[in-house]
């Protein structure tokens, strides 16, 4: 450094300075002009998602300050070093976003948008050793002094970064903060498959296709392969009764089918080979929602007798059915039903039963035998269900009223992996996005942590009806069509 002397240490400082400052000024006003994008942005980061309303305003904030004092000689050097710490802060974002964070979001606005993570790496280390250079040329103090500061000022500011990444972090997962993360395009569109009519829903599936029954035609089954290059229409051939069916629902595990109707109650079983029913079970216990679990057993949720209360339990379907019900497994503190209301579901691969609640942020996971129930919370903050119960005189029944809030929707799980569907909106997200997307929250049972959210786009005519999983395939019903869609390798953790 010691060639470039008088005028032209001038001349490099003031060029450097000017630089930056357009650089500060050029980002501090993109992100103002479009306010509302870049707050979503943060967000969605895995690092800074829990302080996105602190730090969209602080950041532009900062920069500004920063450009005004590189415009003033007197607090120049000041500005200088406050400018390498904060390209240091940048900096030390990126390297964590591409090493240690789960996914990696949607870069910054402006003209940077067309710029890689890695070249926007690049990118900002050129700028830190802009500014180091004007430090060094401003020749204020001794070199080993100002490269001392330096250093310091640098590992300060890859503190602060890694700090807020650590809280963020424990701050997303341990208290609920209602914050969705949406990594960069985590799912793909691949085919679509018109099913004509809006009144199947998913029934099971193998390794080879998977199964849709008919609300309306019960005993009619649709076969769909995978690719959604076969299909083919099946009838379950039911023997001749008087039984007045009202609910019957249909599900298959592997060759085996069951067709059941709660409000029988009734339960039949078959081979999908001749789609025969084989045997016929009278269990002594209505039941609203059923899932098999094998062969042999139903996990139930059904209505207590002599409460009113929503509670699960199993069914063993020996020559006489055995009914077990475990009225203390499902909590709540203000009617009994809807506040215990919710989906079940049983997850194969994990061998796990799963119960999501409607109107509270909670799941519940326990064995196939409803022992070792532990209680989950997801990233929405109502704790307690705010619903609006209304009883009607005439017939002494329960009602749901308009103002009840529900929290959760449609659900699926394959996996380490439970999808919601849920309308509430988080922080940041617009009302809009609802019109043209369904969105769907992941979380990882086994890890016990909420992953990321995606939006599922649809036709604005079209309603999200149902949707299913097989490792990273998801298939949705909506409207009057079959959609299939591909999660990126890289979102779920399967085998390959």
């Amino acid at each position: 450094m010691g060639i470039i002397h008088g005028k032209n240490k001038t001349l490099v400082i003031d060029i450097i300075t000017m630089a930056i400052t357009l650089l500060f000024v050029y980002a501090a006003t993109s992100k103002f002009l479009d306010y509302e994008t870049f707050r979503v942005q943060l967000a969605q980061s895995p690092l800074l998602s829990a302080y996105a309303g602190i730090i969209s305003w602080l950041v532009p904030g900062v920069e500004i300050v920063i450009a005004v004092l590189l415009m003033i000689k007197r607090f120049r050097t000041l500005a200088q070093y406050a400018a390498f710490t904060l390209m240091v802060m940048f900096t030390a974002y990126i390297f964590i976003i591409l090493n240690f964070s789960d996914f990696i979001p949607c870069s910054c606005g402006g003209v940077l948008e067309k710029l890689s993570w890695t070249q926007h790496l690049i990118f900002n280390v050129l700028f830190i050793l802009l500014a180091g250079v004007a430090v060094f040329f401003a020749g204020r103090y001794r070199p080993k002094r100002i490269l001392l500061f330096l250093v310091t000022l640098a590992i300060i500011g890859i503190g602060i970064v890694t700090l807020l990444f650590a809280f963020s972090e424990k701050k997303m997962h341990r208290n609920n903060a209602f914050l969705r993360r949406y990594p960069h395009h985590p799912i793909v569109p691949k085919d679509t498959f018109d099913i004509r009519y809006n009144s199947y829903y998913f029934a099971g599936g193998n390794d080879k296709q998977f199964y849709l029954g008919n609300f309306t035609a019960p005993k009619q089954v649709l076969q769909v392969s995978y690719n959604f290059t076969d299909t083919t229409y099946s009838y379950i051939q039911l023997p001749k009764s008087n039984i007045d069916y009202k609910y019957p629902r249909l599900r298959i595990i592997d060759s085996t089918f069951f067709l059941f109707d709660g409000t029988v109650p009734i339960v039949h079983t078959g081979s999908i080979k001749d789609w025969g029913v084989q045997k016929t079970f009278h269990p002594k216990a209505y039941f609203t929602f059923a899932e098999p679990i094998d062969f042999k057993t139903l996990i139930i949720r059904s209505v207590s007798s002599d409460t009113g209360n929503n509670i699960l339990g199993i069914i063993e379907l020996d020559s006489i059915p055995k009914v077990k019900l475990q009225p203390d497994i499902l909590q709540g503190n203000l009617d009994g039903y809807f506040d215990r209301d919710g989906q079940l579901l049983f997850n194969n691969q994990l061998y796990k039963m799963i119960y999501v609640y409607y109107y509270k942020n909670q799941f519940l996971v326990g064995t196939p035998k409803l022992t070792d129930i532990q209680i989950y919370n997801t990233i929405d903050t109502i704790k307690e269900p705010q619903i609006d119960v209304k009883e009607l005189q005439s017939s002494q029944q329960k009602q749901l009223g308009g103002k009840s809030v529900r929290v959760h929707g449609l659900v699926a799980t394959y996996g380490n992996y439970l999808f919601i569907n849920s309308d509430r909106l988080g922080r940041y997200e617009t009302d809009d996005i609802l019109k043209n997307a369904s969105i769907i929250d992941v979380y990882n049972i086994r890890e016990q942590t909420y992953d990321f959210s995606f939006y599922l786009y649809h036709d604005p005519t079209e309603k999200l009806l149902s949707f299913w999983l097989m490792k990273r395939q998801l298939y949705a019903l909506m409207g009057n069509r079959l959609y299939h869609f591909k999660l990126k390798d890289e979102f779920l953790d399967y085998p390959n």
